[in-house]
């Protein structure tokens, strides 16, 4: 895609540039923003290309497990390892191996991937043989790791290693120019996928998401286009009754005069949770799945923002009282 913002035009030349190079890549920005396309583009115009790409999510993985699935495990290990297995690192050699949400690793970890980054050597789970490998790695983080490493907690030597390149990949919010564009992909995406004849996107419904501030960014933008997709009783063009509620009725509230203007960004993200909260009466878990943000997030930004309980349906954002129809 030819997206047009100039973050994402100098994001283009950042990914030509390091694929070249055996560097570590750090990528960083809000959930959702789309640092593994990113990671994956890199890989596919390295030299690495025909080797494998290996991700693995580090904060979804359980401490018990963690270092089990990096760096596998001897069989009779620990209760319940039948035969041996092989690691990540074992699976990308010679490849690339995807470290997303590197920020979540805890500090035993860190000094066992602080060792295979700087020598390719490490031991199995269990196991005795020291073991080598030839992996390019590229993290990803949501959290800001300097500031982890100034508060003691996060190894700077690591946060050194993975931070040779530093690559930031924007929210959508500041590449509204791109959305567009992105709708037509996803729309063209998802249409070969579920055998539609799903052509495009009414000019009603562009203005409505492209003023849609995407807390979740690309990754929720992409599950709107999906669902509006799926559920639309025709094909042809979608149109604003096919966007779901809370994003329609957000949509509609940021491009209105009195309530968009003098908003920060925050206080559209706060908003726009405290909406998707209101819409899913204040179910948590669907809130967050509407939001496509982690439920921890939610808590987290619910209570950076203030927004408790509020079950009558009203919440203050920016000093003004909103109602909901």
């Amino acid at each position: 895609m030819a997206l047009a913002t100039s973050p994402w035009k100098r994001i283009y030349g950042q990914i030509e540039q390091v694929a070249k190079s055996k560097a570590s890549v750090l990528l960083t920005g809000e959930t959702g923003t789309g640092k593994g396309e990113v990671a994956k583009a890199i890989h596919q115009q390295s030299r690495r290309r025909d080797s494998r790409f290996v991700e693995t999510n580090c904060g979804a993985l359980p401490d018990s497990i963690v270092e089990s699935e990096l760096f596998g495990h001897e069989k009779g290990a620990f209760t319940g390892a039948t035969t041996s297995h092989k690691g990540r690192f074992e699976l990308a050699d010679q490849g690339t191996l995807f470290l997303d949400e590197v920020g979540d690793v805890s500090a035993a970890t860190q000094v066992k991937l602080l060792r295979v980054i700087q020598s390719g050597e490490f031991e199995r789970v269990g196991g005795a043989q020291t073991r080598k490998v030839d992996v390019r790695i590229i993290a990803a983080t949501n959290r800001d790791l300097e500031g982890m490493v100034e508060r003691g907690e996060y190894r700077a030597d690591l946060f050194y290693r993975l931070n040779v390149v530093a690559i930031h990949v924007p929210p959508l919010r500041e590449c509204r120019e791109d959305i567009p564009v992105l709708i037509d992909e996803f729309v063209r995406q998802f249409s070969k996928e579920n055998d539609r004849n799903v052509t495009g996107m009414s000019a009603a419904a562009m203005d409505l998401l492209t003023d849609y501030p995407w807390p979740g960014n690309v990754r929720e933008l992409k599950n709107c286009v999906e669902g509006m997709l799926v559920m639309s009783a025709a094909d042809g063009l979608l149109d604003v009754p096919d966007i779901p509620n809370p994003v329609r009725q957000l949509g509609d509230k940021a491009s209105g005069p009195q309530t968009n203007s003098g908003l920060t960004m925050r206080e559209i993200e706060k908003m726009a949770i405290a909406d998707a909260l209101a819409a899913a009466g204040y179910n948590r878990r669907e809130a967050a799945a509407t939001l496509d943000i982690g439920l921890s997030t939610l808590y987290r930004k619910e209570k950076e923002y203030g927004l408790g309980g509020g079950r009558d349906g009203r919440n203050r954002v920016g000093g003004r009282l909103l109602e909901r129809s």
